[in-house]
């Protein structure tokens, strides 16, 4: 072993000291679920003050803003906010159903404001086999959308100008997009009678 400076052997190197592992980082906790918000606004109140407890609920979830009405004055809401309040477009209306509640057709309706460039969704709850009112005299653009929502859940618009089939073929049996038609149901008597085969699947 070569000599130290001076003659003498080199020090040994110091021992390091043993390393503590770093502490596991502790999991983050799950971020909270949204949930709705109360909305209020100066046009939500004069719809409250004109509508009372016809407006079931102002809210506003993940920066959306909704209204759930009483299915007696749909219509004429629709109609307020498009005239007095400015949502002059209607971007969407659509259906769900709840096959287990006593009113399992949900009407939603999406509108928009060209000039405040902000939307609203309205939704009401209707019996099954119970009639909208139409908003094609409104909103021409409502034709084809309750004609959709006609196709796909059954939903019959009172004054729609020409209710039928959009998307399936007039004589097609049953609405696709109802919790209580299966996903491997179809009309297999159209199928056999107008493809000629037993089975679309």
């Amino acid at each position: 072993m070569p000599e130290g400076p001076e003659g003498n052997l080199p020090e040994p190197a110091p021992e390091k000291a043993p390393t503590t592992p770093a502490p596991a980082a502790s999991a983050a906790a799950p971020a909270p679920k949204p949930v709705p918000l109360p909305w209020d606004c100066e046009m939500v109140q004069q719809l409250k003050a004109a509508y009372g407890d016809a407006i079931l609920q102002a809210a506003t979830f993940i920066g959306q803003n909704f209204l759930v009405v009483d299915r007696s004055i749909c219509r004429q809401l629709l109609a307020t906010l498009c005239q007095e309040h400015s949502y002059d477009r209607l971007t969407d209306l659509t259906a769900v159903h709840y096959p287990k509640d006593e009113l399992p057709i949900e009407m939603v309706w999406i509108l928009y404001s060209m000039s405040n460039n902000v939307r609203v969704r309205v939704k009401a709850r209707f019996a099954d086999g119970e009639e909208v009112p139409t908003l094609t005299d409104h909103w021409v653009g409502a034709n084809w959308m309750e004609r959709e929502v006609y196709d796909m859940f059954g939903v019959r618009f009172a004054g729609h100008p020409d209710l039928r089939r959009i998307l399936l073929p007039d004589e097609w049996t049953g609405f696709p997009l109802r919790k209580d038609y299966a996903l491997d149901k179809q009309d297999t008597d159209w199928v056999r009678k107008n493809l000629g085969i037993e089975s679309g699947q």
